[in-house]
């Protein structure tokens, strides 16, 4: 077993919009949870009812979800914060290959996101009463299920890994990117570059991950989450040692699922324990 600790915690209330950075939040069995909001329970879809992401509009790295005491509060630039409500009429959505509901979340958010985007979607939250298994060629028969991630409850990404690619990115003479640009839920301490590639469980105290798939890597990394502007690293710099052809991609991260303790509450600084499978 190898010692870890929590570095960082993030959650991404709207998929592909702005994340929180959150020093505690609550495992969930669909990934974390923070102030009653779940991670990726709200996403953006277009006319047909398929997701939006930064792949195709970076502008969304600038839409601020916020929490109050009447809930998450959709910040656009230019335009005045508007609620996202919750008991809008259920429509079916896409999420790559899955087929999810949503409810809607309102005319006002839509159109404050239609008239930033510069093209027509609607907001929806996940409805629970269809619940949206994880691919079972990674999970097993463990039952996972998430929301509107890409296809699992939460990224975990070690932090050496990041100081190993911004080393590579200095000596071909490009500055250092934030772990923000691979949008991680958990970012741990303790592993050597790259080794979350070989672990079998993260445990804290009652929780338990699993880590079940190599998360292969899209455009959004290019993506500056300050400015929503887009350039060609890290991803080129990646691409030179992490591609895995069994994926068809590059891969920086891993996928993982909840197998024990759901409702234990983790923090950043919270220390555990890794188990490696070579």
């Amino acid at each position: 077993m190898t010692p870890i600790a929590i570095a960082a915690l993030a959650v991404h209330p709207v998929k592909s919009c702005r994340a929180w950075d959150v020093r505690r939040a609550t495992l969930r069995g669909t990934g974390l949870e923070v102030d009653g909001v779940r991670d990726r329970e709200w996403m953006v879809v277009d006319g047909r009812g398929r997701f939006v992401t930064q792949r195709e509009c970076p502008r969304m790295a600038l839409v601020e979800p916020r929490v109050g005491p009447g809930g998450v509060t959709l910040h656009v630039p230019g335009c005045e914060p508007v609620a996202l409500h919750a008991g809008g009429a259920p429509r079916e959505v896409v999420v790559w290959r899955s087929q999810v509901r949503g409810l809607d979340a309102g005319d006002a958010a839509a159109d404050a996101l239609t008239a930033f985007l510069g093209r027509e979607v609607r907001v929806v939250r996940f409805d629970d009463g269809k619940p949206r298994p994880c691919n079972p060629d990674y999970a097993g028969d463990s039952g996972a299920t998430t929301l509107y991630a890409d296809g699992y409850p939460l990224l975990v990404i070690g932090r050496a890994s990041l100081d190993d690619l911004n080393a590579r990115l200095a000596a071909r003479g490009f500055p250092g990117v934030p772990m923000n640009r691979f949008r991680p839920n958990l970012v741990v301490d303790g592993l050597e570059a790259y080794d979350e590639d070989h672990v079998d469980t993260l445990a804290f105290g009652a929780a338990r991950l699993r880590l079940v798939k190599r998360c292969t890597r899209c455009e959004i990394t290019t993506t500056d989450q300050d400015s929503g502007r887009r350039n060609l690293e890290p991803l080129r710099t990646l691409a030179a040692y992490r591609r895995d052809d069994r994926l068809a991609g590059v891969t920086f991260g891993m996928n993982a699922i909840v197998v024990a303790g759901a409702g234990t509450e983790l923090a950043t600084g919270m220390r555990g324990e890794a188990a490696l499978a070579f």
